[in-house]
């Protein structure tokens, strides 16, 4: 089972599926996309072939628009009945060695079901065997959420007086984002916290989500009635669609419904700035963010296991 870069003739179809023409279609147009937004490059495609040389497993590392250094793992496709899921594992660790020599510290790869397009990926219970068989560990249980255009906007909360980040510059972002981390919900903020300690952690994911297409204005902070920064609103746009990318709650603000108005303010900036379709994530266990999407007017989708494994 020899582990190789996928030839251009093999691009972007890579495994494909004997009679599901649509699922082999959606990943093609899939990739195609991520080539031409340079999330991926033909050289991170990897691939498995068997003794009669056909392909078997593959897969394609992952960053944003433009990056150099690898974040994910996308299109992961293997021998889901093969008994040890050997191939898989040794087209992973092919991966994870790529992806290592190419600069990145920590490698990611998310599991959705229900199977759905792009990724088509069935089998979620051995992909999260061959996944923990390679060395990743679960971050997060998650829930996805999306919100289609026309969806009436929730009203303003009027309670809360927004400014934004060119009026206040990154540090009352960092500095609501350290107070409201080491308590939050979030089994994969709460990592970050332990890892690096609130301070870092907050300037971590501030930086993290700069890498993001975004207006400066579209980033708020909401101030509660006595002054006190209560909500953070930071939404974007990711290579795909338009996200509720993060909102956070000071923990003297919480229960208030402010998660709420954060998600509502971030979906108007965004729809009035043109989405169709505005997506978000929380942790299963944010009961408080699950709410806040509902009450916003989005959908719960799908489930997302989050998995990371660091290099």
């Amino acid at each position: 089972m020899p582990i190789r870069i996928a030839r251009p003739d093999e691009l972007p179809a890579l495994v494909q599926h004997s009679e599901q023409p649509e699922r082999n279609a959606g990943t093609a147009a899939y990739l195609t996309d991520l080539l031409a937004k340079k999330c991926t490059r033909p050289e991170w495609c990897l691939v498995a072939e068997d003794e009669a040389g056909r392909l078997t497993a593959a897969t394609a590392l992952w960053t944003l628009p433009g990056n150099d250094v690898p974040m994910a793992l996308v299109l992961l496709e293997t021998r889901w009945d093969e008994p040890g899921l050997a191939t898989g594992r040794a087209l992973l660790a092919e991966a994870v060695a790529l992806a290592g020599s190419l600069g990145a510290r920590e490698l990611e790869h998310v599991i959705d079901s229900p199977t759905q397009p792009p990724q088509y990926q069935a089998e979620p219970e051995r992909r999260a065997e061959l996944l923990r068989l390679a060395g990743f560990e679960r971050a997060r249980d998650g829930r996805r959420f999306r919100r289609h255009s026309g969806a009436e906007l929730t009203s303003h909360d009027d309670r809360l007086n927004w400014h934004s980040l060119p009026s206040l510059g990154r540090e009352p972002f960092i500095a609501l984002l350290a107070e409201a981390l080491p308590t939050s919900a979030d089994a994969h903020l709460a990592a970050k916290v332990a890892q690096h300690g609130a301070r870092r952690a907050a300037e971590s994911l501030f930086t993290d989500m700069e890498e993001f297409l975004y207006e400066p204005s579209w980033w708020e902070i909401g101030y509660a009635p006595d002054g006190t920064p209560a909500a953070l609103s930071l939404p974007a746009r990711n290579p795909s669609t338009a996200v509720i990318g993060l909102v956070a709650v000071s923990p003297a603000c919480r229960g208030n419904g402010y998660a709420t108005a954060a998600v509502a303010r971030g979906t108007r900036l965004l729809v009035e700035a043109g989405a169709e379709e505005i997506r978000g994530d929380c942790d299963a266990a944010n009961t408080a963010m699950i709410m806040a999407f509902e009450r916003a007017g989005y959908e719960n989708f799908a489930d997302r296991q989050e998995f990371t494994r660091r290099l």
